[in-house]
């Protein structure tokens, strides 16, 4: 049988994981920004002057701008009869394939803020040194059809996955 190739998978996530990516990126930006300014008037050894907030606020607003529609068009994964393929980064590309006969488990988790745009992410645990594969991102529904298909599949793998 033909090794699985490393390729370009074919699924994109949910559109709607741009918008988390946005509001978590923006969340995160914020806590930088409010921490140096109570850092700036709470303590002394903190002392930014006014156009270096400025900067750092700008560099918020073009990261929370540029790097979740980054992510999106980078953000990949598929499944197939013999594997599950995953691409993920923004900056450094991570490609990965978890042939299915390596399955040993699959885990659905929807976080506090990716509930509010029904979404979730699906986690795939393999015997391999390189750990989990996450799909982040996907639609309710289908994460939740995704664990499924996955597990059926796993299991009618012969074999015990180490």
């Amino acid at each position: 049988m033909p090794l699985p190739s490393l390729r370009d998978p074919a699924e994109r996530v949910s559109p709607r994981a741009r918008t988390l990516w946005r509001l978590e990126s923006g969340l995160e930006g914020l806590a930088l920004l409010v921490t140096l300014v109570v850092g700036d008037l709470v303590w002394d050894r903190v002392d930014l002057p006014w156009w270096a907030h400025g900067l750092i606020a700008l560099a918020v607003v073009g990261y929370v701008a540029v790097v979740p529609q980054w992510r999106y068009l980078v953000h990949r994964w598929e499944v197939t009869e013999t594997a599950v393929y995953t691409q993920t980064g923004w900056w450094a590309r991570e490609r990965r394939i978890a042939p299915m006969s390596r399955i040993q488990t699959v885990d659905y988790e929807e976080g506090a803020l990716a509930r509010l745009f029904g979404l979730a992410s699906v986690t795939v645990t393999t015997a391999s040194a390189a750990g989990a594969l996450v799909i982040f991102g996907l639609d309710r529904d289908r994460a939740r059809a995704l664990v499924d298909e996955l597990t059926l599949k796993a299991d009618a793998v012969p074999g015990d996955a180490t």
